[in-house]
């Protein structure tokens, strides 16, 4: 990923909170029968030595189980939002019409080792901490222990998890740091008028740190 320094995100925290409020991540792998890529949320955690770890699952007939190997490099793209930025929102451009449209954007690069997993254990635990991260803001949170235990067990033979134990994030926000000051807070404006509220707040935050 192309990454000027002025675009990029550093802090650990950020990229974290990135992740856990977007877990929605796109899974890239390159196989034995080449590139491919699988669509997952998932779930972050940090291990007692700093480690960030990302654990999903997949249909045990997915190809990627058998395409790729344990340990395989692989990469997960999480976006944590976009918006189309058109040059009539920059004052400056009805001063000197020299602006062109461009796309904002906030997205986190996680790099890692994968790993699949198939015991019980790990596969109830995953999707325990998948289901509560993502039933916690309904008014009656669902539980696992609703279902049937048949009906469980059941599904539990026909997934296989993921543990993915990342070497490298890399955060890339790009919110126009590159633009001058009236431009930045006039976009960021004409976001918010349309109900585009994260990217707005960022450009608008970003600003606050570069002045």
């Amino acid at each position: 990923m192309y990454l000027p320094d002025h675009f990029a995100e550093k802090n650990l925290i950020k990229l974290h909170q990135h992740i856990q409020q977007h877990p929605f991540g796109m899974l890239v792998t390159n196989g034995h029968n080449g590139l491919d890529a699988n669509h997952l949320p998932f779930y972050l955690t940090v291990t007692p030595e700093k480690t960030t770890v990302l654990t999903t699952h997949v249909a045990l007939a997915n190809p990627i189980y058998s395409n790729v190997n344990n340990e395989d490099d692989v990469l997960v793209v999480f976006k944590a939002a976009d918006h189309y930025i058109s040059p009539n929102w920059y004052p400056s451009k009805h001063e000197t019409q020299e602006q062109v449209p461009t796309w904002n954007y906030i997205v986190v690069h996680a790099h890692g080792k994968i790993k699949f997993k198939t015991d019980e254990k790990f596969l109830r635990g995953m999707l325990a901490q998948l289901t509560k991260q993502q039933e916690a803001q309904q008014e009656k949170p669902w539980k696992m222990g609703e279902a049937p235990k048949v009906y469980m067990d059941a599904l539990l033979q026909r997934i296989v998890g993921i543990e993915i134990e990342v070497s490298q994030l890399i955060g890339k926000s790009k919110l126009g740091q590159d633009e001058i000051s009236k431009d930045v807070i006039g976009a960021a404006q004409a976001l918010a008028n349309q109900g585009e509220k994260i990217i707005s707040v960022a450009m608008l935050d970003a600003l606050t740190k570069r002045t």
